[in-house]
């Protein structure tokens, strides 16, 4: 029997502790709504006194207000004026200045206001709102009534007389009207809501609780059997429970010795997965929170496969999954897509909703590899690129394969590039191509921008997807972008020399954008050839500004009171949110091309309404849009109907070196036919 009670314990623990959490939840949440719609009734009826009142003050000369004294006529003006309002209203009166009774609907003559309340009004400038019980009289009807009394401070503006006397601003307070409209339906309405909301979250707080218990109950109940296995704690990850590698090898040798005497449309699918920022989560949180976190996916994903399919767990965050038998690399894919799924709803770390992003690499033997170890390679490599592209998902790819031999001439040669540019007598690889961005509304040329290109010796011209990623994967990122802004800046000042100023954007890396040494850079090549920093843009990938936005930031405020213009590329295809939209100084957005190409025909239903959200987003905040990848008329001028002020796309003109481009006279650069 005791060993039965310790065994319950984690149970009856979680019983009292959730049902505790849960009744302070239920508590607070029926507490805040009440008060929220207390308020809010507060404010409408504050809203429509103020409206009364400005109705009565409407016919009164603003001298009434000084001397306190209304005449006969003015009294019956101010009755008519009010008289529209009928039974909602149940007294109004007036004061003056000095807070004498100026005029009562209930006729009486005389009269004290609440004077904190009369003050407080005066001073503000705001209405003064308190609800009471009606004790204007002690009969049964206004015992059971509750008013809301409102002092509202009348502006000379506000009367009938509104020009300034005697140095009176016309904003002053001249007197206050003291209106008290009938709020008992609206107590009334209040309580009964009140009592609704409680019932319907004691309901669902309840239902939830015994979800919950039941989900735990049967948890602790399928531990307890696993702790039972000792014989394979050897092979198990002692934070998950989960297979370790060791494990996962031998179900992989395993599972491709039985794929190898199998006809030959039989395939091992491994799936690596990561989770992104895990080491901020450690750091943040601290690590007790991280392991809670491991063993959360953990049992998502055990969860959540097939009864073939393994999960193990391989060390710190990464996870594996096994596919003894998939029957084509698209399914396997297909299944990792599903598993990425698992991680849309957010884990609950103690009292801390937590919502993780995680990026899955794909590879099948034998299409990706021929041995246990090249498929634990490859799908290393997939999960790499899906992390370095966010992508999500990715399948292993050659190209990605920075090991790979093909890719390691390539980035010798680009090395060779880059050094031959101090070479005296070399050719140069590397140039810079421009496309212009057209306004829309006047089809003139304003502004330029600049893409790199590279003039590979037996490969032709490489455009940057061939050779930027590489860069960016082997550090020389940095020197690429460095010849793309000296090259322009010299371009630059050369059109400048002519007596031509066109703005030319450049395009900065994330890795470029989270130094400041790039701020460094840009302000002494401007300095070197007497460029105005309004003529140099730089343009930032929404995505690069959402993975390290504490080190970004603070690199676009410096460029920005450099006075160089910075805009976001690729928007709608990452994160940003509207707050973070408003405070990033930032002058333009650039819709991306796949939004842009979904107008034309056949593309997605709805995409006008998405391009038209963004652009209204953008001119709320004061920014200019330019859409990239117009290639025809039609999408054009839906574009211009939209409301996007620029654009640029193969529709106007394809990137050509400078020398190709007609002078730049009148912003009119296109290239030369």
């Amino acid at each position: 029997m005791p060993a039965a009670r310790r065994r319950s314990s984690p149970t009856r623990r979680f019983a009292v502790v959730s049902l505790v959490g849960m009744v302070l939840v239920g508590v607070a949440l029926v507490l805040v709504t009440s008060s929220q719609m207390r308020d809010q009734a507060v404010r409408d009826g504050t809203g429509a006194a103020s409206r009364m009142a400005l109705f009565a003050a409407g016919v009164v000369p603003s001298p009434s207000f000084v001397t306190g004294v209304l005449s006969t006529e003015e009294q019956v003006a101010v009755t008519a004026a009010t008289r529209g309002f009928g039974d909602e209203l149940v007294e109004l009166r007036l004061w003056s200045t000095d807070g004498r009774l100026m005029y009562s609907s209930d006729e009486a003559t005389t009269g004290l206001p609440h004077a904190d309340r009369l003050a407080r009004a005066m001073q503000s400038g705001q209405p003064d709102a308190v609800v009471q019980p009606d004790v204007r009289a002690g009969d049964a009807a206004t015992d059971e009534r509750t008013v809301l009394d409102v002092y509202v401070p009348v502006r000379l503006a506000d009367t009938a007389t509104p020009e300034a006397q005697a140095g009176v601003a016309g904003e002053a307070s001249v007197g206050a009207a003291e209106v008290m409209l009938d709020h008992t339906a609206t107590q009334q309405t209040l309580q009964t809501t009140t009592r609704t909301v409680t019932l319907v979250v004691v309901g669902s707080l309840v239902l939830l609780w015994l979800l919950l218990f039941q989900i735990v109950h049967s948890t602790s109940r399928r531990l307890r059997s696993t702790a039972l296995e000792n014989a394979r704690l050897a092979l198990l990850d002692s934070l998950t429970g989960l297979p370790n590698r060791r494990l996962l090898a031998d179900q992989m040798q395993r599972a491709i010795d039985k794929v190898s005497h199998d006809d030959a449309g039989a395939r091992v699918g491994l799936i690596l997965l990561d989770i992104d920022r895990f080491k901020d989560i450690n750091d943040t949180l601290g690590h007790d929170h991280g392991d809670e976190l491991l063993q959360q996916v953990a049992e998502r994903l055990r969860n959540a496969l097939r009864d073939d399919d393994v999960v193990a767990r391989l060390g710190g965050d990464e996870f594996a999954i096994l596919l003894p038998d998939v029957r084509t690399v698209a399914n396997a894919e297909r299944l990792a897509r599903r598993v990425r799924g698992l991680f849309g709803r957010p884990f609950e770390l103690s009292d801390i909703a937590l919502h993780v992003e995680t990026s899955i690499g794909v590879a099948c033997l034998p299409d990706h590899a021929a041995d246990a170890s090249a498929l634990m390679r490859t799908a290393d490599i997939a999960m790499y690129a899906a992390k370095h592209h966010r992508a999500g998902v990715s399948v292993y790819s050659p190209s990605a394969d920075d090991s790979s031999p093909a890719r390691l001439v390539l980035l010798g040669e680009l090395h060779q590039a880059l050094e031959s540019r101090s070479e005296a007598g070399a050719a140069p690889q590397l140039e810079m191509h421009y496309q212009p961005k057209i306004e829309l509304a006047s089809q003139r040329t304003v502004g330029l921008e600049a893409l790199i290109r590279w003039r590979h010796p037996t490969r032709g011209l490489l455009p940057p997807g061939a050779f930027v990623p590489l860069a960016e994967q082997s550090g020389l990122i940095h020197r690429v972008t460095g010849f793309a802004l000296e090259e322009s800046v010299r371009q630059l000042a050369r059109w400048r020399a002519q007596g031509e100023a066109v703005p030319v954007a450049v395009n900065l890396s994330a890795h470029d954008v989270a130094s400041p040494a790039v701020v460094d850079m840009i302000e002494l090549l401007l300095a070197e050839h007497g460029v105005e920093p309004g003529l140099l843009e730089v343009e930032i990938t929404e995505t690069a500004l959402v993975a390290d936005r504490s080190r970004v930031v603070p690199v676009l405020e410096r460029l920005s009171a450099l006075g160089v213009r910075v805009a976001i590329d690729d928007f709608g295809t990452g994160t940003t949110s509207i707050s973070q939209l408003r405070d990033l100084p930032v002058a333009e957005l650039k819709i991306d091309r796949v939004f842009v190409a979904d107008l034309g025909e056949g593309g997605r239903a709805g995409s006008e309404v998405v391009v038209q959200a963004m652009v209204d987003l953008a001119h709320s905040f004061g920014l200019r849009v330019v859409a990239e990848g117009v290639e025809d008329e039609q999408t054009a001028r839906t574009l211009e109907r939209l409301g996007v002020d620029r654009a640029q796309g193969f529709l106007w003109a394809r990137p050509a070196p400078a020398d190709a481009l007609h002078p730049p006279g009148g912003h009119s650069l296109h290239p030369i036919a």
